[in-house]
């Protein structure tokens, strides 16, 4: 849509559809809207809707798949992979005024809500009720059930209780030409293909989301956490892994090393051991007795594996105080570095320490700084790397750092994403981790739901020709 008068007709068409404001056009309205999390890439939408009820978003819809109009939907924008970017002559839909708990039932433990709900405010709703909502990602104060669902995301305490495709029942979503489905339900099954567990991580490609009923999980009676130290990274990898041979599968299972510890502490201060090379962060819940038997068995292969120092949350403030750390990572890094890019590579739990020594080789070899925190009980890696954008040369040496660590995952026989979804980001990364013919079979899902290709082009699934030059040159082409 490049002439004028398409552009004036959709802008008309669709102030007729929204509220008043519900459309943003110029640049000053809708440059907030120009990248998510990934802030590296931005670009401005030509504009921004802001509907309030679900006939609106469907209106929307319809509108567009007329008028050849791409859509990218947008939540909190949190995302750290590119999935909320803009399309330059695209439409930004925004789902931030779909802010309603619609329904919590103590008794199926579920919750009905819109997709513009922060995911710990399900949780503070369901609290007087003894339940809350398991998945907890980092972000969650901000991020938005939409989005949670759009990338599969998972958190801290994904080890045991799952990402959110294991904690989603059901969806109603509208699709690219306003047909709006449900998909799922709250029985224990549905019948028919999966079509849920595909439509979660489709990372707004096939369809827009406008409820989710979610599981509601029971608080547990306890819960404390090992903070273990060690004085290299080697030793602590490999504690991860004897602690999943043993059978344990904690709450949560963290590792910091020493330069996220340092970024960590000096900005929440919850009482790291700055002196160690990694730590990690080990939490049992359940009954008393059965934490009380988790966490000695825990303590007994942390000392086997090298521990140079173990201590055990004393209270509940000091277990909420050891995690705010871990979830503040992030913005902690940013305060010491004026760019980072957040890399999402998962390994088996095995070759965690290999993994991380390959890492630091990384480092020296581009010649900047990385600090890796990760949900280390299932291999999700999170290498920050730090980079100044203004520096000529830092961005690319930091896009092919982070490019290296992608690609070395897969070789190690894990994948490209964990949970923060392949978006623009990895989308060279997809080449390598899948075959022309299974990427062909991708394009061939998306056509099912969104023939026009409309719904967050250029996202996820590279085309032959781009993945032809990028295995050619390592250089992507020029469409996606």
């Amino acid at each position: 849509m490049d002439k004028p008068s398409d552009i004036a007709a959709a802008i008309s068409a669709l102030r007729a559809i929204l509220p008043e404001q519900g459309l943003l056009v110029s640049e000053e309205e809708t440059r907030p809207y120009e990248c998510d999390g990934l802030t590296a890439y931005r670009q401005l939408p030509l504009m921004v809707a802001l509907p309030e009820t679900e006939d609106q978003v469907v209106a929307v819809l319809k509108l567009c798949q007329e008028m050849h109009l791409p859509v990218v939907a947008r939540g909190a924008g949190t995302g750290l992979s590119g999935g909320a970017t803009p399309v330059a002559e695209g439409l930004v839909l925004s789902l931030a005024k779909f802010m309603r708990i619609l329904e919590i039932d103590p008794v199926a433990r579920t919750a009905r809500v819109q997709p513009g709900v922060r995911n710990l405010a399900i949780s503070e709703a369901a609290a007087r009720h003894g339940l809350y909502y398991a998945p907890d990602p980092s972000s969650q104060i901000a991020c938005t059930i939409g989005g949670n669902v759009a990338e599969n995301s998972g958190g801290v305490h994904c080890l045991k209780y799952g990402l959110t495709v294991h904690n989603v029942l059901r969806l109603k979503v509208a699709l690219m030409d306003g047909e709006v489905v449900e998909i799922g339900g709250t029985a224990l099954d549905a019948p028919g293909y999966d079509l849920l567990a595909l439509m979660i991580g489709s990372e707004g490609m096939l369809g827009i989301v406008l409820e989710a009923t979610v599981k509601l999980t029971p608080r547990p009676q306890l819960a404390q956490v090992v903070m273990a130290s060690f004085s290299d990274v080697v030793a602590a990898g490999n504690a991860v892994a004897s602690i999943i041979a043993a059978g344990i599968i904690p709450a949560g299972l963290e590792m910091m090393d020493k330069a996220a510890t340092a970024a960590v502490e000096d900005f929440v201060h919850a009482g790291y051991d700055l002196s160690a090379a990694a730590i990690l962060l080990a939490e049992s819940d359940g009954t008393p007795e059965e934490v009380a038997e988790e966490i000695a068995a825990m303590r007994s292969l942390l000392e086997a594996s090298g521990a140079t120092d173990i201590r055990v949350s004393a209270n509940e403030a000091e277990r909420l105080r050891f995690w705010a750390g871990r979830k503040a990572a992030f913005p902690a890094v940013g305060r010491i570095t004026p760019d980072y890019l957040c890399m999402d590579g998962t390994i088996p739990r095995r070759r965690v320490a290999e993994m991380l020594t390959r890492i630091s080789e990384f480092s020296k070899t581009y010649g900047l700084r990385c600090a890796n925190v990760f949900h280390a009980g299932d291999g999700n890696l999170h290498p920050l790397i730090m980079f100044d954008a203004n520096v000529p040369g830092e961005t690319e040496r930091a896009t092919a750092f982070g490019a290296s660590i992608l690609e070395l995952s897969v070789e190690m026989g894990g994948t490209i994403s964990g949970e923060h979804g392949v978006g623009i980001e990895k989308v060279n990364q997809m080449c390598v981790q899948f075959s022309s013919a299974e990427l062909a079979l991708f394009h061939a899902v998306k056509a099912a739901f969104d023939p026009r290709k409309l719904l967050n082009p250029g996202k996820a699934v590279p085309t032959p020709r781009r993945c032809s030059e990028y295995r050619l040159t390592g250089t992507p082409g020029t469409k996606t």
